[in-house]
């Protein structure tokens, strides 16, 4: 499997982290492109230092115990997801359900695409 994480669209919820039953995401500091930028995201899903305003308009001011757009992870939230580990990905699929960005892309190998979809 690939996965990637589309970084403009993350909301650090770390949501991803915390359901993924085989450890394929970690939050990395926002402040740090070489580090966010390692999975096989395109070039139009890296980290270039700014979040998509759509998103930060939605989640800036929710107020649910996250520390939404923080720079670091303070191991609840904050940083930004990075899909390090893809090759683990067993499809569950509980990530795409939880990621509140609608950020998490999976590639199969028969390139069929799963992206998320935050209800």
């Amino acid at each position: 499997m690939k996965v990637y994480v589309d970084k403009p669209l993350c909301t650090g919820c770390q949501h991803c982290k915390d359901v993924c039953p085989v450890a394929v995401f970690e939050m990395k500091k926002r402040s740090a492109p070489e580090e966010v930028n390692t999975d096989t995201a395109p070039e139009s899903a890296q980290w270039k230092g700014q979040s998509d305003p759509a998103v930060v308009e939605k989640w800036s001011k929710v107020e649910d115990g996250h520390k939404h757009f923080a720079d670091e992870n303070d191991g609840t939230s904050g940083g930004i997801s990075v899909g390090v580990n893809g090759e683990a990905c067993i499809l569950c699929q509980a990530c795409l359900i939880q990621c509140e960005g609608e950020c998490i892309h999976i590639i199969d190998d028969t390139n069929t695409e799963y992206k998320s979809i935050y209800a």
